[in-house]
């Protein structure tokens, strides 16, 4: 949608594109996971808008033309480009909703450092068809639900509550007030297949590089680690997620 002013809104498509669609976006109050300015710009309205994305603790990242342009899908951005979300996020209510609603204990998967959005919406869909009731994900050091995410979910994104949350460790405290236990997925951690997984459960995935953070990794009651034979090392997230939730399902289904 080509604007007078020269801006391009396109929040359908995951982003808003233009110095003033991005500044709207802000003062809607619409849901805006990252902003991206052109390296080097600080003047004019940018001013403003770095101000307004401060103040509502949004992440800005300078970025060369070329990632601009990618993210524009053309050249008419001017040096701003604002990541949106594919639909809105949802709340934790949403997700003990479902699962009271299918009358099954709460089965959760957190996501902490996971920033790959391919790898998100692979998730969402592992999720979604091995049952899950949500997947969560912290603010910082995150995929968003791009339109990439959700592509790649193969229309799981709009099947599962989607939670973004300020505090992973606070939420995950929180769930333990209400009985779930949290199984960090980590190299350092038992055989998955000796963790206990029935019932009420969250498992934790961390990013492909780094894994779990230390304070996340210090707040979950288990750790779990899938044992491997081969000399890679490692399985991306995406797949070790698949893994550690079919593993919850193999042994609800032998208890």
């Amino acid at each position: 949608m080509e604007r007078e002013d020269g801006g391009v809104a396109r929040q359908n498509e995951g982003v808003a594109v233009g110095r003033n669609a991005v500044l709207e976006a802000l003062k809607s109050g619409a849901q805006v996971e990252k902003i991206y300015i052109a390296r080097g710009e600080r003047q004019g309205s940018v001013v403003r808008l770095l101000a307004m994305a401060r103040e509502q603790k949004i992440p800005v990242s300078e970025a060369d033309r070329v990632k601009l342009n990618h993210l524009a899908g053309s050249e008419a951005h001017q040096g701003v480009v604002a990541v949106t979300p594919a639909r809105d996020y949802d709340s934790m209510d949403a997700i003990f909703a479902l699962a009271e609603q299918r009358g099954e204990p709460p089965f959760i998967v957190l996501l902490d450092g996971v920033t790959d959005e391919g790898n998100f919406g692979s998730i969402i869909r592992s999720a979604e068809v091995l049952g899950a009731h949500g997947v969560v994900l912290g603010k910082r050091r995150s995929a968003s639900l791009s339109a990439v995410a959700a592509k790649s979910s193969s229309g799981a994104a709009d099947l599962i509550p989607i939670v973004k949350v300020t505090n992973l460790v606070a939420t995950i405290e929180e769930l333990k007030q209400k009985n779930i236990w949290t199984v960090a997925a980590d190299p350092e951690g038992q055989d998955a297949h000796t963790v206990d997984m029935k019932g009420a459960i969250a498992i934790v995935i961390g990013s492909e590089g780094e894994g779990i953070s230390r304070l996340v990794l210090e707040h979950c009651d288990f750790k779990a680690r899938i044992p491997m034979k081969g000399q890679t090392g490692s399985l991306n997230a995406a797949v070790a997620a698949a893994v550690l939730m079919y593993e919850k399902i193999r042994q609800e289904i032998v208890k």
